[in-house]
């Protein structure tokens, strides 16, 4: 579930008669769930001026929720305002290329070098056995680990057309009239295999995964009621989905 954000008087009102008040009043109420989505991402207001790039981003994308929004979709509003949001925000960081070269670099290292291990070995490769076969510092294996969800490693992010990304489960969902029905059995799919290589991760990963997928919480949040620091929920976060990546695309 969404974060909820909407009131139904205001949202009824607005559908009703569509008029600019209703509207503003619309889009301000509902500017919370931008800053939630992007807690959700692991973006936070420690990236300065990047931060509120990506609030802006998120912002265009709740107005253009708001003006295209139709109870026929048979959805809450906050649900197809979190997709336009989400989607606004990706699309921004895929064509910005904001993250230095040398760190987005360093992230595709470990990523490819987690799947290599995993064809290897047979198990989830640990930090130090990741670090130990790219020869880097344990430091930076974590450093690279937090820095993938900075380039937005997660489960709605599995299906991939080629190396940048394009073809997410974003994309797939875009239409605002109609769903492929071909997209929607695909995703299914790839929930049902997910679901089976999530039991091969570590007991903390799937719980991290459960938190955040399930039960909706921030990196943060995660963070306190594990007693970890959200860094450190961003890198188990991170090389849970990467691992479960390595796994899929070893079957």
């Amino acid at each position: 579930m969404v974060m909820q954000i909407e009131t139904v008087d205001i949202l009824d009102e607005f559908i009703a008669n569509r008029s600019p008040e209703m509207r503003e009043k619309l889009v301000l109420q509902s500017v919370p769930l931008v800053h939630y989505l992007l807690a959700r991402m692991g973006i936070t207001q420690e990236l300065g001026t990047d931060y509120e790039d990506m609030a802006h981003q998120g912002l265009i994308g709740l107005i253009e929720a708001v003006d295209h929004y139709d109870p026929k979709f048979n959805t809450r509003f906050s649900t197809y305002a979190s997709l336009r949001i989400r989607g606004k925000i990706l699309d921004y960081m895929r064509s910005s290329d904001w993250m230095p070269r040398a760190a987005r670099k360093r992230t595709r290292m470990i990523q490819k070098s987690i799947t290599t291990l995993w064809a290897q070995n047979f198990h989830e490769p640990t930090e130090d056995e990741i670090a130990s076969h790219l020869g880097f510092k344990l430091e930076d294996v974590q450093q690279g680990l937090a820095d993938s969800n900075r380039i937005l490693v997660s489960l709605d992010m599995m299906v991939e057309v080629n190396e940048d990304g394009d073809g997410s489960l974003h994309e797939r969902l875009r239409d605002d009239k109609q769903l492929d029905p071909s997209s929607i059995m695909e995703e299914g799919n790839l929930i049902e295999e997910m679901g089976s290589a999530i039991k091969n991760l570590s007991e903390r990963e799937q719980l991290v995964l459960s938190l955040y997928y399930t039960d909706e919480l921030t990196f943060k949040e995660i963070g306190k009621v594990l007693s970890i620091t959200e860094s450190r929920v961003c890198q188990l976060h991170a090389r849970a989905i990467i691992s479960l990546k390595a796994m899929m695309e070893n079957e």
